[in-house]
């Protein structure tokens, strides 16, 4: 089957997307703020529904990739993976809410705040801001200041503002409280559960005309091509967390606040689009350097196999945290000087992100262009590129349709491997100081804030625990995922076998 049709629903679908911008900002009275990354990360979908497309057509492409689908482990850490690019893509779709009209007012003005749409369903946490911080679950802050009772002055723990406020006795009511919730949210997940797995029955059963009982046993059985067993059961934890969530969100701030009362559990999922953006643009950036340099090196030797070499060592002789500190801090001061270009202070950050991660994609790029060019030369032996030379092939044809496919599951597992180590990269440069933009909110920035309080008395603890987490489930996520890549792509593992 031709792939023109799929291409040409994408693209129609795009131009719809596109058109119904201007209807949209009228209806909802909003005016969408297109950031540069917002744009990268929607391009970068599109090329991976086109290559999902180019896969399903290819059978060469399409065996390994049914390999990864086979294994339990690796479609449980893709549930994860999906539930963290969800938030990332609902994150970035910036706009600026309209202003109500004054009286005589014709033309509307929007507010300077730039919001997402994940900021919009997060309101609840969003909005709720305590005086300083207060822990998990607390009806209290967290350190004591002088009271005002009929009695006097005293010095006690103030209760919060909004966390907690339902409760008329904290400590005698929150315990059958949470207990409460936890038992509707358990209850409630079951019901989601039943019905999802009642849809996947019916949908597998249709595709494989086979019974509904029969395909129904071999699910729970576990006996199916795809490990839907295991996708389920990690779709069933990540559900039970999202309606507790949802549950307790309005009464509690479950992973407490931080130093200036915001909701440490929104910082931490507003900080996925952060670590998102380091761990996919960088990739994307890196990419055209070290394909294109890697095979040119290996391909034409030489000179020019001399020249990418000492480009590349030179590269590498420089600590990359200089050259980044040195990137970020020129940066700095253009910005700093040019105040006018921007309009609001996200735009602004947001800018700062996209030169980071351009930084992180020009000086990363060594290792996988070092493994390309020697893959190459491996390659350029073999006996058709050699016919294909001799018959008289360009260059850039044999490169491109004879040497590239032969290395392309080097650049997969390379794309899968790099992604962890960058979100790591993102945490480690805000940590000192020279990553992202200090109004970003990012895991990064939540560590190098909760620092200085680890030694306070009693220790403040959930903003690291927090951030921790949620950037450590991602990292696991995306390797387990990785090594099934590499199992199925690696031409030795798969020879072995």
């Amino acid at each position: 089957m031709s792939t023109t049709k799929p291409n040409l629903i994408l693209f129609s679908i795009i131009f719809i997307v596109i058109a119904l911008v201007s209807p949209l900002e009228e209806f909802w009275q909003i005016k969408f703020v297109p950031l540069w990354t917002d744009l990268l990360i929607y391009v970068l979908v599109v090329a991976v529904l086109l290559f999902g497309i180019q896969v399903r057509h290819k059978e060469h492409l399409r065996v390994p990739w049914r390999h990864v689908l086979q294994r339990p482990l690796a479609m449980s850490a893709l549930v994860v993976l999906g539930v963290y690019v969800l938030i990332g893509l609902m994150d970035s779709l910036h706009f600026r809410q309209a202003l109500e009209k004054q009286q005589g007012q014709t033309e509307t003005q929007y507010s300077g705040d730039v919001l997402s749409l994940f900021d919009v369903l997060a309101t609840p946490i969003r909005v709720q801001q305590e005086k300083s911080y207060s822990a998990p679950f607390s009806a209290f802050l967290y350190a004591k200041e002088t009271i005002e009772t009929p009695e006097g002055q005293v010095r006690d723990y103030p209760r919060l503002q909004y966390g907690g406020r339902h409760l008329k006795i904290p400590a005698q009511d929150r315990i059958p409280n949470l207990v409460m919730a936890l038992f509707l949210s358990f209850v409630a997940t079951l019901l989601i559960l039943l019905v999802v797995f009642v849809v996947v029955v019916f949908f597998v059963a249709h595709h494989y005309k086979t019974a509904f009982g029969d395909t129904m046993d071999a699910i729970v059985g576990g006996k199916t091509g795809i490990p839907f067993r295991a996708m389920l059961i990690t779709f069933s934890v990540i559900c039970f967390l999202v309606v507790v969530v949802v549950m307790l969100a309005d009464k509690y701030h479950i992973l407490g606040t931080d130093k200036v009362g915001n909701d440490v559990l929104y910082l931490s999922l507003k900080s996925i689009r952060t670590g998102l953006v380091i761990g996919t643009l960088t990739t994307l950036i890196m990419l055209p350097f070290a394909i294109m340099l890697g095979i040119m090196a290996g391909h034409y030797r030489g000179w020019i196999d001399d020249v990418i070499q000492y480009i590349y060592t030179t590269l590498n002789s420089i600590p990359g945290v200089l050259l980044i500190a040195a990137a970020i801090l020129s940066l700095q001061v253009y910005l700093a000087n040019n105040p006018e270009m921007f309009d609001t202070v996200t735009e602004r950050a947001d800018l700062r992100l996209l030169f980071l991660c351009l930084i992180l994609g020009l000086t990363s790029w060594t290792g996988l262009c070092r493994l390309l060019r020697g893959e190459t030369f491996k390659v350029s032996q073999l006996d058709y590129i050699q016919a294909a030379t001799a018959f008289g092939t360009g260059h850039v044809k044999t490169m491109s349709r004879h040497i590239l496919p032969n290395i392309t599951h080097i650049v997969l597992i390379a794309i899968v491997l790099d992604f962890s180590g960058l979100v790591l990269a993102e945490a480690v440069l805000s940590y000192v100081g020279v990553g992202v933009d200090p109004t970003t909110i990012s895991w990064g920035n939540m560590i190098n804030s909760a620092r200085l309080e680890m030694a306070r008395d009693p220790v403040v603890w959930w903003s690291l625990v927090a951030a921790f987490v949620f950037m450590f489930t991602l990292v696991l996520a995306a390797n387990l995922f990785s090594d099934a890549v590499r199992d199925a792509f690696d031409p030795r593992i798969t020879r072995s076998k």
